[in-house]
């Protein structure tokens, strides 16, 4: 079984408004901690934060770190 290394993490940064959006999608960037374009985050690398990122992949530019 593959293990990921310990404190893979990303780091997400807001790159569009959040305006027109769906009420979901600012939900799930609040949840991320990305309030305003250009807000960066870093958040752990693991399949719940995947999730997030997939719902607002058009809002975000993600870096692995």
């Amino acid at each position: 079984m593959a293990r990921k290394k310990k404190g893979n993490t990303l780091q997400i940064k807001l790159v569009k408004s959040l305006i027109g959006s769906k009420e979901a999608q600012e939900a799930t960037a609040k949840s991320l901690g990305l309030h305003k374009i250009g807000d960066i985050t870093s958040q752990p690398d693991n399949a719940a934060t995947r999730g997030k990122i997939a719902k607002i992949i058009h809002l975000v530019e993600v870096i692995e770190a």
